[in-house]
């Protein structure tokens, strides 16, 4: 006798255990949930979500263009013609001894950095405030991962010694750090004494780094350095086209491994063979130009710096003004803002967390922020993330391009071509007075 099942029933949920509890990505979220407002009609300053001002250089674009018909699937390393053009890149730039063998070309940096903890046995490290996806991306793996708490004080940044002191415990067990520069949150960096410092105490207990250098090319006074030239042996360089290039959207992320961790890139590629397969051919052609880097996008990264390193400063000055903490940049797009000084009338306003801070500054101004807490900081800390990234990038750098070389950009050159950057910091200002 057949048995009636209803069609309208349910399937069970078997979820897997490493997912429970588990959001979208924050950045991610915040992009859309803004989106969602403004649908709505609120009037929304997108300071939360992390993507580049700038159209990609249309040298890029015209090579695109140009490679639209490129249909056959590439090998899983990444195009031969792009490995080399990486290799020679990091060579030019970071005065590294790369060759195209040394490359691994992924679907952004993200997911390549994701391959390489899943291929790693090891504990992941982590400074706090680092990346909002670097440890949920160990968790989801079912690895360990321990943070090192950063003090304002020393600019958010990894000291040596803390490094070392977490490492003396178990020396033998494999660890993987993770250390960004210029980094997101923070937008600060690190000089080159104290990248020796930290490759000292690598060498000394063995540890795996993944350099990730995203931002490497958006150095506000353009003087990037590696930390694999100090660490060469044990260093991973990351990076990809999403911040330097403005191309987030096509997906396009990079590897440098050093030649003694040969057997790790082949065995990310070997992971990646069984989940990508490959990043999509247009886009790895058109990329060649890209790092290539003729006059043309030589003259975007210049500009992007530009406006950058002197839209920075004076958010950076217009917020210590309102008392806020925050250090002036020194690359990337971002400021990592410290509210503590407000922290009494804060609480007085029922706000007793970094999310319910940014919370209630996007519902009651529509600036949008990210709270410290998901960056790894306490959640009754009051620090926030801001992007200072909504303006249209691609008329700023048409009038940027009109002003000398040697000038700095001025205070009002900014008010006009990033208005809605210094409304929105206005904004904070005006909502942190009526307290």
């Amino acid at each position: 006798m057949a048995v009636t099942i209803p069609s309208n029933q349910a399937l069970p949920v078997h979820l897997n255990p490493a997912l429970r509890g588990r959001r979208p990505s924050a950045t991610l979220a915040i992009n859309e949930r803004c989106a969602q407002l403004v649908k709505q009609g609120r009037q929304i300053y997108r300071l939360g979500f992390g993507q580049s001002p700038f159209p990609v250089p249309p040298s890029a674009v015209a090579a695109l263009r140009e490679q639209a018909a490129q249909r056959s699937y590439l090998p899983v390393k990444g195009l031969a013609e792009l490995r080399t053009a990486v290799a020679q890149f990091h060579q030019r730039y970071y005065d590294l001894p790369a060759e195209s063998e040394d490359i691994l070309i992924g679907p952004g940096s993200k997911e390549l950095i994701f391959l390489a903890q899943f291929v790693y046995h090891g504990d992941l490290i982590i400074p706090a405030p680092s990346w909002v996806s670097y440890e949920p991306q160990a968790r989801l793996l079912g690895q360990p991962a321990q943070r090192i708490p950063t003090r304002r004080e020393d600019g958010w940044r990894l000291r040596p010694e803390d490094l070392d002191k977490l490492c003396r415990d178990e020396p033998e067990r494999p660890r993987l750090l993770i250390l960004n520069y210029p980094n997101n949150p923070t937008g600060l960096s690190y000089r080159e004494d104290e990248l020796q410092a930290l490759a000292h105490v690598a060498r000394r207990h063995r540890l795996l780094i993944i350099s990730d250098e995203i931002y490497g090319e958006l150095h506000h006074a353009g003087r990037h350095v590696s930390l694999a030239r100090f660490y060469p042996e044990g260093t991973i360089v990351s990076s990809g086209l999403s911040k330097w290039c403005g191309a987030g959207g096509w997906r396009l992320g990079t590897c440098c491994f050093p030649r003694s961790l040969r057997w790790l890139l082949d065995a990310v590629a070997a992971v990646a063979s069984e989940t990508f397969s490959t990043v999509a051919a247009p886009i790895q052609y058109a990329a060649i130009t890209a790092y290539e880097r003729d006059s043309q996008i030589e003259r975007y990264l210049f500009q992007s710096r530009r406006i950058l390193r002197a839209l920075g400063r004076l958010v950076s000055r217009r917020l210590q003004s309102f008392g806020l903490e925050t250090p002036a940049p020194e690359g990337g797009f971002y400021l990592f803002l410290d509210f503590t000084p407000h922290a009494a009338a804060l609480r007085a306003r029922g706000m007793l967390t970094s999310p319910q801070l940014c919370e209630r500054l996007l519902m009651e101004t529509g600036v949008a922020l990210l709270p410290g807490a998901d960056f790894g900081r306490p959640p009754e800390e009051f620090t926030c993330r801001l992007a200072y990234v909504d303006f249209d990038g691609g008329r700023c750098l048409e009038a940027a391009a009109e002003i000398a070389d040697d000038q700095e950009l001025s205070d009002d050159f900014l008010r006009r071509h990033c208005a809605r950057v210094l409304t929105a910091i206005d904004l904070i200002g005006d909502w942190l007075a009526a307290a």
